[in-house]
Protein backbone atom coordinates (compact mmCIF):
# COMPACT_ATOMS: atom_id res chain seq x y z
CA UNK A 1 0.00 0.00 0.00
CA UNK A 2 1.05 3.61 -0.44
CA UNK A 3 2.88 5.63 2.14
CA UNK A 4 1.15 8.37 4.15
CA UNK A 5 -0.60 10.95 2.02
CA UNK A 6 0.42 14.56 1.93
CA UNK A 7 -1.94 17.24 3.22
CA UNK A 8 -2.94 18.23 -0.30
CA UNK A 9 -3.60 14.68 -1.46
CA UNK A 10 -5.69 13.84 1.59
CA UNK A 11 -8.35 16.20 0.36
CA UNK A 12 -8.68 14.29 -2.94
CA UNK A 13 -9.14 10.72 -1.71
CA UNK A 14 -12.42 9.26 -3.05
CA UNK A 15 -14.67 7.18 -0.83
CA UNK A 16 -15.52 3.71 -2.20
CA UNK A 17 -18.67 1.76 -1.48
CA UNK A 18 -18.35 -1.27 0.83
CA UNK A 19 -21.97 -2.00 1.77
CA UNK A 20 -22.25 -5.33 -0.03
CA UNK A 21 -18.59 -5.99 -0.80
CA UNK A 22 -16.67 -8.86 0.77
CA UNK A 23 -14.06 -7.44 3.13
CA UNK A 24 -10.61 -7.93 1.61
CA UNK A 25 -7.07 -7.42 2.87
CA UNK A 26 -7.04 -3.96 1.28
CA UNK A 27 -8.68 -0.96 2.89
CA UNK A 28 -11.72 -0.20 0.73
CA UNK A 29 -13.15 3.00 2.19
CA UNK A 30 -9.73 4.70 2.42
CA UNK A 31 -7.67 3.11 -0.41
CA UNK A 32 -4.92 5.69 0.09
CA UNK A 33 -4.19 4.69 3.67
CA UNK A 34 -0.76 3.31 4.55
CA UNK A 35 -0.68 -0.47 4.47
CA UNK A 36 0.60 -0.65 8.03
CA UNK A 37 1.69 1.63 10.87
CA UNK A 38 4.80 3.73 10.27
CA UNK A 39 6.98 4.31 13.33
CA UNK A 40 9.95 6.64 12.87
CA UNK A 41 11.05 7.25 16.46
CA UNK A 42 12.35 4.86 19.10
CA UNK A 43 9.25 5.44 21.20
CA UNK A 44 5.94 7.29 21.13
CA UNK A 45 5.69 10.16 21.89
CA UNK A 46 8.79 11.17 19.95
CA UNK A 47 11.06 14.14 20.67
CA UNK A 48 9.19 16.72 18.59
CA UNK A 49 5.90 15.76 20.18
CA UNK A 50 7.43 15.97 23.65
CA UNK A 51 8.96 19.37 22.91
CA UNK A 52 5.69 20.79 21.59
CA UNK A 53 3.80 19.32 24.51
CA UNK A 54 6.19 20.95 26.98
CA UNK A 55 5.50 24.30 25.29
CA UNK A 56 1.75 23.70 25.35
CA UNK A 57 1.93 22.93 29.05
CA UNK A 58 2.78 26.54 29.82
CA UNK A 59 -0.64 27.74 28.61
CA UNK A 60 -2.90 24.66 28.75
CA UNK A 61 -3.38 21.73 31.12
CA UNK A 62 -1.79 18.94 29.11
CA UNK A 63 -1.20 16.35 31.82
CA UNK A 64 -3.51 13.84 30.14
CA UNK A 65 -1.84 14.20 26.72
CA UNK A 66 -0.79 11.01 24.93
CA UNK A 67 1.09 12.83 22.16
CA UNK A 68 0.80 15.97 20.00
CA UNK A 69 -1.17 15.08 16.88
CA UNK A 70 -0.60 16.19 13.29
CA UNK A 71 -4.16 16.11 12.02
CA UNK A 72 -3.12 17.34 8.58
CA UNK A 73 -1.11 14.15 8.09
CA UNK A 74 -3.65 11.79 9.67
CA UNK A 75 -5.70 9.74 7.23
CA UNK A 76 -8.53 7.25 7.57
CA UNK A 77 -7.83 4.83 10.40
CA UNK A 78 -4.35 6.26 10.97
CA UNK A 79 -3.44 9.05 13.37
CA UNK A 80 -0.15 10.91 12.96
CA UNK A 81 1.88 12.42 15.77
CA UNK A 82 4.13 15.46 15.45
CA UNK A 83 7.13 13.21 14.67
CA UNK A 84 5.43 11.64 11.65
CA UNK A 85 4.59 8.35 13.37
CA UNK A 86 1.43 6.93 11.82
CA UNK A 87 -0.51 4.70 14.21
CA UNK A 88 -3.58 2.58 13.62
CA UNK A 89 -6.10 4.38 15.79
CA UNK A 90 -8.48 2.08 17.66
CA UNK A 91 -9.22 4.77 20.28
CA UNK A 92 -10.50 7.41 17.81
CA UNK A 93 -10.63 10.46 20.08
CA UNK A 94 -12.32 8.46 22.83
CA UNK A 95 -14.86 6.87 20.48
CA UNK A 96 -15.65 10.13 18.67
CA UNK A 97 -14.38 9.67 15.08
CA UNK A 98 -16.89 7.71 12.99
CA UNK A 99 -15.50 8.06 9.45
CA UNK A 100 -11.75 8.26 9.92
CA UNK A 101 -9.46 11.25 9.68
CA UNK A 102 -9.74 13.74 6.81
CA UNK A 103 -12.82 12.07 5.41
CA UNK A 104 -13.48 13.50 1.92
CA UNK A 105 -17.24 13.79 2.40
CA UNK A 106 -16.84 15.64 5.68
CA UNK A 107 -14.34 17.95 3.99
CA UNK A 108 -16.95 18.73 1.33
CA UNK A 109 -19.46 19.54 4.03
CA UNK A 110 -16.93 21.71 5.83
CA UNK A 111 -16.34 23.70 2.63
CA UNK A 112 -20.02 24.09 1.75
CA UNK A 113 -22.01 27.34 1.76
CA UNK A 114 -24.30 25.78 4.37
CA UNK A 115 -21.35 25.34 6.73
CA UNK A 116 -20.07 28.87 6.12
CA UNK A 117 -23.51 30.24 6.89
CA UNK A 118 -23.84 28.15 10.07
CA UNK A 119 -20.38 29.11 11.34
CA UNK A 120 -20.30 32.84 10.75
CA UNK A 121 -23.96 33.50 11.60
CA UNK A 122 -24.21 31.09 14.49
CA UNK A 123 -27.79 31.35 15.69
CA UNK A 124 -29.23 31.38 19.17
CA UNK A 125 -31.36 28.44 18.11
CA UNK A 126 -34.23 28.71 20.58
CA UNK A 127 -34.93 32.30 19.53
CA UNK A 128 -33.61 32.60 15.96
CA UNK A 129 -33.42 29.15 14.32
CA UNK A 130 -32.37 29.16 10.69
CA UNK A 131 -34.85 28.60 7.88
CA UNK A 132 -33.18 25.29 7.04
CA UNK A 133 -32.68 23.87 10.55
CA UNK A 134 -35.71 21.60 10.35
CA UNK A 135 -34.45 20.21 7.04
CA UNK A 136 -30.93 19.67 8.40
CA UNK A 137 -32.29 17.79 11.41
CA UNK A 138 -34.76 15.74 9.35
CA UNK A 139 -32.08 14.58 6.92
CA UNK A 140 -29.50 13.76 9.58
CA UNK A 141 -30.03 13.52 13.32
CA UNK A 142 -33.76 12.73 13.10
CA UNK A 143 -33.29 10.33 10.19
CA UNK A 144 -31.12 8.29 12.55
CA UNK A 145 -33.56 8.46 15.48
CA UNK A 146 -34.01 5.30 17.55
CA UNK A 147 -37.28 3.40 17.22
CA UNK A 148 -40.14 5.28 18.85
CA UNK A 149 -38.35 8.63 18.80
CA UNK A 150 -39.63 11.47 16.63
CA UNK A 151 -38.31 14.60 18.37
CA UNK A 152 -34.91 15.90 19.38
CA UNK A 153 -33.43 18.58 21.60
CA UNK A 154 -29.94 19.53 20.48
CA UNK A 155 -27.17 20.31 22.94
CA UNK A 156 -23.48 21.16 23.06
CA UNK A 157 -21.82 18.00 24.45
CA UNK A 158 -22.61 14.64 26.03
CA UNK A 159 -22.76 16.06 29.55
CA UNK A 160 -25.10 18.80 28.35
CA UNK A 161 -27.26 16.23 26.54
CA UNK A 162 -27.68 14.27 29.75
CA UNK A 163 -28.35 17.33 31.88
CA UNK A 164 -31.02 18.67 29.54
CA UNK A 165 -32.62 15.22 29.59
CA UNK A 166 -32.62 15.38 33.40
CA UNK A 167 -34.31 18.78 33.25
CA UNK A 168 -36.93 17.39 30.87
CA UNK A 169 -37.59 14.52 33.28
CA UNK A 170 -38.00 16.78 36.31
CA UNK A 171 -40.29 19.23 34.51
CA UNK A 172 -42.38 16.37 33.11
CA UNK A 173 -42.85 14.72 36.51
CA UNK A 174 -43.68 17.95 38.33
CA UNK A 175 -46.15 18.93 35.62
CA UNK A 176 -47.92 15.61 36.23
CA UNK A 177 -47.97 16.29 39.98
CA UNK A 178 -49.33 19.79 39.45
CA UNK A 179 -52.02 18.71 37.05
CA UNK A 180 -53.97 21.52 35.44
CA UNK A 181 -52.82 24.05 38.04
CA UNK A 182 -50.43 26.86 37.25
CA UNK A 183 -47.30 27.53 39.31
CA UNK A 184 -48.28 28.61 42.82
CA UNK A 185 -47.03 31.76 44.51
CA UNK A 186 -45.20 29.57 47.02
CA UNK A 187 -43.41 27.72 44.24
CA UNK A 188 -42.40 30.93 42.51
CA UNK A 189 -41.04 32.41 45.71
CA UNK A 190 -39.33 29.34 47.22
CA UNK A 191 -37.48 28.39 44.06
CA UNK A 192 -35.54 31.66 44.21
CA UNK A 193 -34.06 30.41 47.49
CA UNK A 194 -33.41 26.92 46.05
CA UNK A 195 -36.08 25.45 48.31
CA UNK A 196 -39.09 23.21 47.82
CA UNK A 197 -41.80 23.27 46.66
CA UNK A 198 -40.45 25.43 43.85
CA UNK A 199 -37.17 23.52 43.69
CA UNK A 200 -37.52 19.80 43.08
CA UNK A 201 -37.27 17.13 45.75
CA UNK A 202 -37.06 14.45 43.05
CA UNK A 203 -33.93 12.55 42.02
CA UNK A 204 -32.18 10.88 39.08
CA UNK A 205 -31.04 7.31 39.74
CA UNK A 206 -27.84 6.05 38.13
CA UNK A 207 -25.77 2.89 38.49
CA UNK A 208 -22.54 2.01 40.23
CA UNK A 209 -19.53 2.47 37.89
CA UNK A 210 -21.55 4.59 35.46
CA UNK A 211 -20.25 7.67 33.67
CA UNK A 212 -22.61 10.40 32.46
CA UNK A 213 -20.45 13.51 32.31
CA UNK A 214 -18.60 16.08 34.39
CA UNK A 215 -21.03 18.99 34.78
CA UNK A 216 -22.74 19.42 38.13
CA UNK A 217 -25.90 17.40 37.45
CA UNK A 218 -24.27 14.81 35.22
CA UNK A 219 -21.37 14.47 37.68
CA UNK A 220 -23.83 13.59 40.44
CA UNK A 221 -24.83 10.57 38.34
CA UNK A 222 -21.25 9.63 37.45
CA UNK A 223 -19.91 6.79 39.62
CA UNK A 224 -16.87 5.50 37.72
CA UNK A 225 -13.83 7.10 39.43
CA UNK A 226 -13.40 9.21 42.54
CA UNK A 227 -11.00 11.60 40.78
CA UNK A 228 -13.89 12.83 38.62
CA UNK A 229 -15.94 13.91 41.63
CA UNK A 230 -13.53 14.98 44.39
CA UNK A 231 -14.08 18.49 45.83
CA UNK A 232 -17.25 19.07 43.77
CA UNK A 233 -20.63 19.58 45.52
CA UNK A 234 -23.11 16.89 44.52
CA UNK A 235 -26.81 16.10 44.65
CA UNK A 236 -27.69 13.34 47.10
CA UNK A 237 -29.07 11.07 44.39
CA UNK A 238 -29.26 7.28 44.63
CA UNK A 239 -27.24 4.67 42.81
CA UNK A 240 -28.17 1.07 42.11
CA UNK A 241 -25.81 -1.87 41.54
CA UNK A 242 -24.88 -2.84 37.98
CA UNK A 243 -24.29 -6.52 37.27
CA UNK A 244 -20.77 -7.90 37.37
CA UNK A 245 -20.91 -10.71 34.85
CA UNK A 246 -18.62 -13.72 34.57
CA UNK A 247 -17.05 -14.68 31.24
CA UNK A 248 -17.36 -16.54 28.96
CA UNK A 249 -21.07 -15.84 29.19
CA UNK A 250 -22.17 -19.24 27.89
CA UNK A 251 -20.33 -20.94 30.76
CA UNK A 252 -21.90 -18.86 33.52
CA UNK A 253 -25.53 -18.40 32.48
CA UNK A 254 -27.01 -19.44 35.82
CA UNK A 255 -24.56 -17.37 37.88
CA UNK A 256 -25.07 -14.30 35.69
CA UNK A 257 -28.86 -14.58 35.85
CA UNK A 258 -28.62 -14.78 39.63
CA UNK A 259 -26.38 -11.68 39.68
CA UNK A 260 -28.73 -9.72 37.45
CA UNK A 261 -31.80 -10.71 39.47
CA UNK A 262 -30.04 -9.58 42.64
CA UNK A 263 -29.25 -6.19 41.07
CA UNK A 264 -32.79 -5.84 39.73
CA UNK A 265 -34.27 -6.59 43.13
CA UNK A 266 -32.15 -3.94 44.78
CA UNK A 267 -32.94 -1.49 41.98
CA UNK A 268 -36.68 -1.98 42.47
CA UNK A 269 -36.32 -1.62 46.23
CA UNK A 270 -34.55 1.73 45.82
CA UNK A 271 -37.28 2.94 43.45
CA UNK A 272 -40.03 2.00 45.90
CA UNK A 273 -38.21 3.39 48.96
CA UNK A 274 -38.03 6.79 47.27
CA UNK A 275 -41.83 6.78 47.23
CA UNK A 276 -42.47 8.38 43.86
CA UNK A 277 -39.48 10.70 43.94
CA UNK A 278 -37.32 9.01 41.28
CA UNK A 279 -38.02 11.15 38.24
CA UNK A 280 -35.87 9.07 35.92
CA UNK A 281 -33.09 6.55 35.71
CA UNK A 282 -30.12 6.87 33.39
CA UNK A 283 -28.26 3.81 32.16
CA UNK A 284 -25.58 3.06 29.56
CA UNK A 285 -25.99 0.04 27.26
CA UNK A 286 -22.35 -0.63 28.14
CA UNK A 287 -20.69 1.16 31.05
CA UNK A 288 -17.88 2.51 28.92
CA UNK A 289 -15.69 4.66 31.18
CA UNK A 290 -16.43 2.45 34.17
CA UNK A 291 -14.71 -0.57 32.61
CA UNK A 292 -16.82 -1.67 29.61
CA UNK A 293 -19.28 -3.48 31.85
CA UNK A 294 -22.02 -5.36 30.03
CA UNK A 295 -25.38 -6.75 31.08
CA UNK A 296 -27.70 -9.10 29.20
CA UNK A 297 -30.84 -8.07 27.29
CA UNK A 298 -32.84 -9.64 30.14
CA UNK A 299 -31.44 -7.09 32.61
CA UNK A 300 -32.35 -4.11 30.43
CA UNK A 301 -35.79 -5.52 29.60
CA UNK A 302 -36.55 -5.86 33.31
CA UNK A 303 -35.28 -2.32 33.99
CA UNK A 304 -37.76 -1.09 31.43
CA UNK A 305 -40.60 -3.09 32.96
CA UNK A 306 -39.84 -1.79 36.46
CA UNK A 307 -39.63 1.84 35.32
CA UNK A 308 -42.94 1.52 33.51
CA UNK A 309 -44.64 -0.04 36.53
CA UNK A 310 -43.40 2.75 38.81
CA UNK A 311 -43.96 5.74 36.50
CA UNK A 312 -40.21 6.40 36.26
CA UNK A 313 -38.69 7.69 33.03
CA UNK A 314 -35.89 5.70 31.40
CA UNK A 315 -33.00 7.64 29.85
CA UNK A 316 -30.54 5.56 27.83
CA UNK A 317 -27.14 7.25 27.61
CA UNK A 318 -25.82 6.42 24.12
CA UNK A 319 -23.15 9.13 24.14
CA UNK A 320 -20.36 6.58 23.72
CA UNK A 321 -22.25 3.51 22.51
CA UNK A 322 -24.30 5.16 19.75
CA UNK A 323 -23.82 5.59 16.00
CA UNK A 324 -22.88 2.13 14.87
CA UNK A 325 -19.94 0.92 16.95
CA UNK A 326 -21.95 -1.91 18.54
CA UNK A 327 -23.06 -3.35 15.22
CA UNK A 328 -26.43 -1.60 15.60
CA UNK A 329 -26.89 2.11 15.04
CA UNK A 330 -28.02 2.39 18.68
CA UNK A 331 -26.63 -0.15 21.12
CA UNK A 332 -29.92 -0.51 23.03
CA UNK A 333 -31.39 -2.03 19.86
CA UNK A 334 -29.58 -5.23 20.89
CA UNK A 335 -31.87 -5.57 23.91
CA UNK A 336 -35.32 -5.86 22.29
CA UNK A 337 -36.86 -3.69 25.01
CA UNK A 338 -40.59 -4.23 25.66
CA UNK A 339 -41.12 -0.52 24.92
CA UNK A 340 -38.75 2.21 23.76
CA UNK A 341 -36.87 4.30 26.31
CA UNK A 342 -38.36 7.69 27.11
CA UNK A 343 -35.18 9.52 26.08
CA UNK A 344 -31.92 8.58 24.35
CA UNK A 345 -28.92 10.89 24.65
CA UNK A 346 -26.14 11.10 22.07
CA UNK A 347 -22.88 12.85 21.20
CA UNK A 348 -19.33 11.63 20.36
CA UNK A 349 -19.49 9.72 17.03
CA UNK A 350 -22.33 11.95 15.84
CA UNK A 351 -20.12 15.02 16.37
CA UNK A 352 -23.27 16.71 17.64
CA UNK A 353 -25.21 16.25 20.87
CA UNK A 354 -28.69 16.15 22.30
CA UNK A 355 -31.46 13.79 23.30
CA UNK A 356 -34.23 12.07 21.40
CA UNK A 357 -37.73 11.71 22.83
CA UNK A 358 -41.18 10.70 21.63
CA UNK A 359 -43.74 12.18 24.03
CA UNK A 360 -44.56 15.84 23.42
CA UNK A 361 -45.06 16.11 27.20
CA UNK A 362 -41.28 15.92 27.62
CA UNK A 363 -41.14 19.34 25.99
CA UNK A 364 -42.05 21.96 28.61
CA UNK A 365 -45.20 23.94 27.92
CA UNK A 366 -43.61 27.34 28.57
CA UNK A 367 -40.73 28.85 26.59
CA UNK A 368 -37.32 29.54 28.15
CA UNK A 369 -37.45 26.51 30.46
CA UNK A 370 -35.31 24.18 28.32
CA UNK A 371 -33.04 26.91 27.05
CA UNK A 372 -29.56 28.37 26.63
CA UNK A 373 -28.03 30.70 24.08
CA UNK A 374 -26.93 28.10 21.53
CA UNK A 375 -29.17 25.05 22.14
CA UNK A 376 -26.80 23.05 20.00
CA UNK A 377 -24.89 24.03 16.89
CA UNK A 378 -26.13 23.91 13.27
CA UNK A 379 -22.56 23.37 12.02
CA UNK A 380 -22.40 20.15 14.05
CA UNK A 381 -25.84 19.13 12.83
CA UNK A 382 -24.51 19.46 9.27
CA UNK A 383 -21.59 17.20 10.12
CA UNK A 384 -24.00 14.72 11.74
CA UNK A 385 -26.09 14.70 8.57
CA UNK A 386 -23.06 13.79 6.47
CA UNK A 387 -22.02 11.13 8.97
CA UNK A 388 -25.48 9.55 8.83
CA UNK A 389 -25.54 9.71 5.03
CA UNK A 390 -22.14 8.02 4.73
CA UNK A 391 -22.96 5.37 7.30
CA UNK A 392 -26.20 4.49 5.48
CA UNK A 393 -24.72 4.73 1.98
CA UNK A 394 -21.77 2.44 2.68
CA UNK A 395 -23.42 0.02 5.08
CA UNK A 396 -20.95 0.87 7.80
CA UNK A 397 -23.06 -0.45 10.67
CA UNK A 398 -23.32 -3.83 8.97
CA UNK A 399 -19.62 -3.72 8.13
CA UNK A 400 -18.77 -2.96 11.76
CA UNK A 401 -20.86 -5.93 12.85
CA UNK A 402 -19.01 -8.28 10.48
CA UNK A 403 -15.57 -6.95 11.31
CA UNK A 404 -16.38 -7.05 15.02
CA UNK A 405 -17.31 -10.73 14.79
CA UNK A 406 -14.08 -11.45 12.92
CA UNK A 407 -11.98 -9.49 15.41
CA UNK A 408 -13.64 -11.07 18.43
CA UNK A 409 -12.86 -14.52 17.06
CA UNK A 410 -9.21 -13.58 16.62
CA UNK A 411 -9.00 -12.16 20.14
CA UNK A 412 -10.76 -15.21 21.56
CA UNK A 413 -8.10 -17.43 20.00
CA UNK A 414 -5.39 -15.13 21.36
CA UNK A 415 -6.86 -15.33 24.85
CA UNK A 416 -6.12 -19.07 24.90
CA UNK A 417 -2.40 -18.27 24.74
CA UNK A 418 -2.06 -14.98 26.62
CA UNK A 419 -3.55 -13.29 29.73
CA UNK A 420 -6.47 -11.58 27.99
CA UNK A 421 -8.99 -11.71 30.81
CA UNK A 422 -12.79 -11.45 30.67
CA UNK A 423 -12.91 -10.81 26.93
CA UNK A 424 -16.30 -9.22 26.26
CA UNK A 425 -18.29 -7.67 23.44
CA UNK A 426 -19.19 -10.78 21.45
CA UNK A 427 -21.78 -10.00 18.77
CA UNK A 428 -21.46 -6.32 19.73
CA UNK A 429 -19.56 -4.93 16.75
CA UNK A 430 -16.13 -3.57 17.58
CA UNK A 431 -17.25 -2.52 21.07
CA UNK A 432 -14.82 -5.03 22.59
CA UNK A 433 -12.80 -4.95 25.81
CA UNK A 434 -10.77 -7.18 28.11
CA UNK A 435 -9.03 -7.01 31.48
CA UNK A 436 -5.37 -6.82 32.38
CA UNK A 437 -3.89 -8.23 35.56
CA UNK A 438 -3.68 -4.74 37.10
CA UNK A 439 -3.28 -1.05 36.24
CA UNK A 440 0.52 -1.36 35.90
CA UNK A 441 0.26 -4.14 33.35
CA UNK A 442 -2.30 -2.15 31.41
CA UNK A 443 -0.07 0.95 31.35
CA UNK A 444 2.81 -1.19 30.06
CA UNK A 445 0.65 -2.76 27.35
CA UNK A 446 -0.80 0.55 26.15
CA UNK A 447 2.67 2.08 25.89
CA UNK A 448 4.14 -0.95 24.15
CA UNK A 449 1.28 -1.01 21.64
CA UNK A 450 1.80 2.67 20.77
CA UNK A 451 5.46 1.94 20.15
CA UNK A 452 4.33 -0.75 17.70
CA UNK A 453 1.98 1.65 15.94
CA UNK A 454 -1.35 1.05 17.70
CA UNK A 455 -3.09 3.96 19.43
CA UNK A 456 -5.34 2.35 22.01
CA UNK A 457 -6.98 3.30 25.31
CA UNK A 458 -8.19 1.92 28.60
CA UNK A 459 -11.21 2.25 30.85
CA UNK A 460 -12.11 1.35 34.40
CA UNK A 461 -9.32 0.30 36.72
CA UNK A 462 -7.47 -2.17 34.50
CA UNK A 463 -9.42 -2.75 31.26
CA UNK A 464 -8.41 -2.16 27.64
CA UNK A 465 -11.15 -1.10 25.23
CA UNK A 466 -11.42 -0.89 21.47
CA UNK A 467 -13.09 2.16 19.90
CA UNK A 468 -12.11 2.21 16.20
CA UNK A 469 -13.96 4.21 13.54
CA UNK A 470 -16.74 2.61 11.52
CA UNK A 471 -14.34 2.39 8.55
CA UNK A 472 -12.19 -0.12 10.48
CA UNK A 473 -11.92 -3.22 8.30
CA UNK A 474 -10.64 -6.79 8.42
CA UNK A 475 -7.23 -5.62 7.26
CA UNK A 476 -6.98 -3.33 10.28
CA UNK A 477 -8.17 -6.08 12.61
CA UNK A 478 -5.33 -8.29 11.43
CA UNK A 479 -2.78 -5.52 12.07
CA UNK A 480 -4.18 -4.96 15.56
CA UNK A 481 -4.16 -8.65 16.47
CA UNK A 482 -0.61 -9.05 15.16
CA UNK A 483 0.59 -6.18 17.33
CA UNK A 484 -1.27 -7.53 20.36
CA UNK A 485 0.28 -10.95 19.95
CA UNK A 486 3.77 -9.46 19.68
CA UNK A 487 3.29 -7.33 22.80
CA UNK A 488 1.78 -10.12 24.91
CA UNK A 489 4.57 -12.44 23.81
CA UNK A 490 7.07 -9.96 25.26
CA UNK A 491 5.40 -9.83 28.69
Amino acid sequence: MSRALTVKSVFKVPALKIASRHLSTCATYFPGEPGAPVIKTSSVPGPISQQLNDKLGHVFDNRATYFLTDYYNSIGNYISDADGNLMLDVYAQISSIPLGYNNPELIKTAKSDEMTNALINRPALACFPSTDYSKILSEGILAAAPKGMSRVWTALAGSDANETAYKAAFMYQHTKRRGASDFSAEELESVMDNKVPGASDMVILSFDKSFHGRLFGSLSTTRSKAIHKLDIPAFNWPKAPFPSLKYPLDQFEAENRQEEDKCLSEFETIIKNYNGKVAAIIVEPVQSEGGDNHATPYFFQQLRNITKENDVLMIVDEVQTGVGASGKFWAHEHFDLPSPPDMVTFSKKFQAAGFYFSSADLQPKQPYRQFNTWCGDPSKALIARTIYTEVAKHGLVESTSRVGDYLYGKLEALSEKYPIGNLRGQNFGTFIAWDCKDADQRAHLLGALRNKGINIGGCGDYSIRLRPPLVFEQKHADILVGALEAVYAEL
